[in-house]
């Protein structure tokens, strides 16, 4: 069965320098998590103390609320029936493919083992190359190996550190969906380690973007994009630029491309500077737009391009905009905004994360 994480308010040092401060989050059984940040923000340090590799120095790792690891505790590895996927995937080159799945199943009698074997093949759509061996496989079916192996003792939780680094872009995005599937038919819980947005956005039900050995802000992906609770969470996911803007006396803020209503209604008073998110998806080409805006640069993505626009005053803001629109650097088109998510900032403030709820 599934199993419910719960990593309540702890912290972690090497020797002592600290690495994590009062983290907590929340994994339901069945759901997919994921903690998405740069290189040295902790996330390791997180699947490392889940899994039991390291020692924590305050607050607890629970597991269906019976306690892996709290200060002094430390539930051994083997014993917390959890399941991890490396970066390398570390598959037995000496076993075959079926051998390698077959790994973790020691205690099952050979009739089921064979046909757990046998049904993880079928999912993982290797059926045919169980007697192939790791290196006789691609990167990516090598790696759906790893994650049939790790699934096949049916482990209450499944940890997934940077799991498709080591493929290339197209094989990243096709497989992050592909495991997606997987988890998901076979109810795992799990906890996915990236610093890929495109690969947490793919496979995650939640997601936690940390910053510093904190969480930022814990929450669905579609929430993260429209509505980040602090700047540095607005910057960091997805595209966008901010615009200076100025609260008004009723609420609204005025901006050089007009004035706007907050979703919710602001704390801050008139006449507060402010810096509004623009995502590409808010500005929209439009011809008969009495407002202008000058192409900079163009990405030119197939179906679509990806401007870079000067304002009139100076600021600029991306704009995604069907590919038949081809507009040659330096001239002028018409845009509007479309709103549905105002996102500000007070001007040069740096927010602290809200209180963080599984």
């Amino acid at each position: 069965m599934p199993a419910r994480l719960d990593f309540t308010d702890v912290t972690h040092a090497y020797a002592r320098t600290p690495v994590l401060e009062g983290v907590s989050f929340s994994v339901k059984p069945g759901m997919i998590a994921c903690l998405l940040g740069a290189s040295g923000c902790g996330k390791t340090t997180v699947l490392r103390c889940i899994a039991g590799f390291e020692p924590i120095l305050g607050g607890t790792v629970a597991l269906d609320g019976a306690v892996m690891s709290a200060k002094g505790v430390t539930v051994p590895p083997e014993q917390r029936r959890i399941g991890v996927v490396f970066q390398d995937f570390a598959l037995f080159p000496h076993l075959t493919v079926a051998g390698n799945i077959a790994f973790g199943l020691h205690a099952t009698v050979p009739a089921q083992r064979k046909a757990r074997v046998r049904e993880l093949l079928g999912m993982i759509g290797l059926g045919d190359l169980g007697e192939k061996y790791p290196q006789e496989l691609s990167g990516g079916q090598q790696q759906r190996v790893a994650l049939a192996r790790a699934l096949a003792p049916r482990p209450q939780l499944l940890l997934l550190d940077e799991p498709f680094s080591n493929l290339d872009v197209e094989m990243r995005e096709r497989l992050s969906i592909e495991v997606r599937d997987i988890l998901k038919r076979e109810h795992t819980t799990a906890v996915l380690v990236t610093h890929d947005q495109n690969e947490a956005f793919n496979i995650a039900d939640m997601i936690g973007v940390m910053r510093n050995g904190r969480i930022e802000q814990w929450d669905t992906p579609y929430r993260l994009y429209h509505e980040p609770l602090t700047r540095y969470a607005a910057d960091f996911i997805g595209q966008g630029m901010f615009l200076p803007g100025t609260v008004l006396d009723n609420g609204r803020i005025r901006l050089e491309l007009g004035e706007f209503m907050p979703d919710a209604e602001p704390q801050w008073s008139a006449g507060t500077a402010v810096d509004v998110l623009l995502r590409p998806d808010d500005v929209l080409h439009d011809d008969a737009s009495p407002l202008q805006a000058t192409v900079l640069h163009r990405a030119f993505r197939g179906a679509e391009f990806l401007y870079t626009l000067k304002l009139q005053d100076g600021g600029q803001i991306y704009s995604l905009v069907p590919s038949h629109h081809n507009h040659a650097i330096g001239e002028k088109i018409g845009i509007r905004l479309e709103l549905d998510h105002l996102v500000a900032f007070a001007r040069d403030a740096d927010a602290r994360p809200a209180a963080i709820n599984g």
